[in-house]
């Protein structure tokens, strides 16, 4: 069983920054991509930004410049620096890994239960 385990969501005023964290725990063989996704009321879950095992990363077009994701290996913990947030950064932010896990080296790609990112004076 693979689980994902987010944090650091909240409340921030405009203008401000706050770092996600999740860590993936089970019987991992292998991360591979890792990233972020994120939700608003009424719309579509979008793409935040992803990082590869190689370090490859990749942003949504709304966030580059502002957002950094980053990866700790020996931890199994991806990392989202967010600056500068703005109100139409307001979602549910999800984390999203895929790799092997387990004695036979199953493939997974699960989700976490996402957390709420507010972004308001």
């Amino acid at each position: 069983q693979v689980q994902l385990v987010e944090s650091g969501g909240g409340l921030v005023q405009p203008g401000g920054s706050l770092r996600l964290s999740c860590t993936i725990s089970g019987r991992i063989i292998r991360l591979n991509r890792m990233g972020w996704y994120r939700q608003a009321p009424g719309k579509e879950r979008d793409l935040v930004a992803t990082i590869t095992n190689h370090g490859t990363t990749n942003y949504g077009e709304s966030v580059k410049g502002r957002f950094t994701i980053s990866r700790d290996n020996a931890k199994n913990t991806v990392y989202l620096q967010m600056n500068n947030l703005k109100p139409e950064d307001t979602a549910v932010y999800y984390c999203n890994a895929n790799g092997e896990y387990g004695r036979r080296g199953s493939d997974f790609d699960s989700w976490g239960q996402g957390t709420q990112v507010t972004v308001s004076s």
